[in-house]
């Protein structure tokens, strides 16, 4: 099945730059493209495509508030947030909003394709290289709400371990080595974990995990 894909970004150069690439795939289409967030709200409620590429800073409504839109209700579009280094105090905000992959923009492009494909799949992604930011950023904000004690308490301890592995970045294989499981098992927790929490996909309980304090802060 072809992913159909909306790019929003002020810069055209970057936008022609993914299409660009995109035109050169045979799964993956660019069905639009906006240059604000206003206009990339409106292209998926027209186009509903399953996912946009979405820049933070644009004029007018943000990329922050346009995800918080987009996959809000049912809307099975998800959105994978492109943007720059020096842009850390927009992650949590991004992430809180419903994104499901977090990527910087000098990644090579076939790295931001392969994203696309990740999350349109139903997986989440944050880039390698902005991990441990993305985890300081965590550990050093002061959580917007209490942490989630009453929803934690619907797990058991193993779904625990899990879900403080997660929150630490680790993949479901090396979840499985460092606690001596099969990859398939780790699948598993994380499976029921999702529906247990509500979650919408492995960023949520990424930041589950540090709202309720199970990440320390050292990490």
């Amino acid at each position: 099945m072809t992913i159909r894909v909306v790019l929003a970004d002020d810069q055209p150069l970057v936008r022609a730059a993914l299409q660009m690439v995109i035109t050169d795939t045979a799964d993956v289409q660019v069905v639009g493209e906006a240059g604000d967030g206003t206009e990339a709200v409106r292209l998926t409620g027209e186009l509903t495509p399953d996912v946009v590429v979405m820049d933070i800073r644009m004029p007018g409504m943000d990329g922050i508030e346009a995800t918080r839109v987009i996959t809000t209700g049912n809307s099975t579009t998800r959105v994978v947030v492109l943007t720059t280094f020096d842009d850390d105090d927009y992650v949590y905000g991004a992430l809180r909003a419903g994104a499901s992959g977090f990527l910087v923009k000098d990644m090579a492009l076939d790295d931001i394709l392969a994203a696309v494909r990740i999350v349109a799949a139903g997986d989440a992604l944050i880039a390698p290289s902005v991990t441990r930011r993305l985890i300081k950023e965590f550990a050093d904000r002061p959580t917007a709400t209490p942490p989630q004690r009453t929803e934690l308490e619907r797990i058991t301890d193993r779904e625990r371990e899990v879900l403080t592995l997660v929150g630490k970045g680790l993949s479901n294989a090396e979840i499985a080595d460092q606690l001596s499981i099969s990859v398939a098992t780790a699948k598993t927790y994380l499976t029921r974990l999702l529906a247990k929490l509500d979650a919408r996909d492995r960023v949520q309980l990424v930041i589950l995990a540090y709202e309720a304090g199970l990440v320390a802060r050292s990490y």
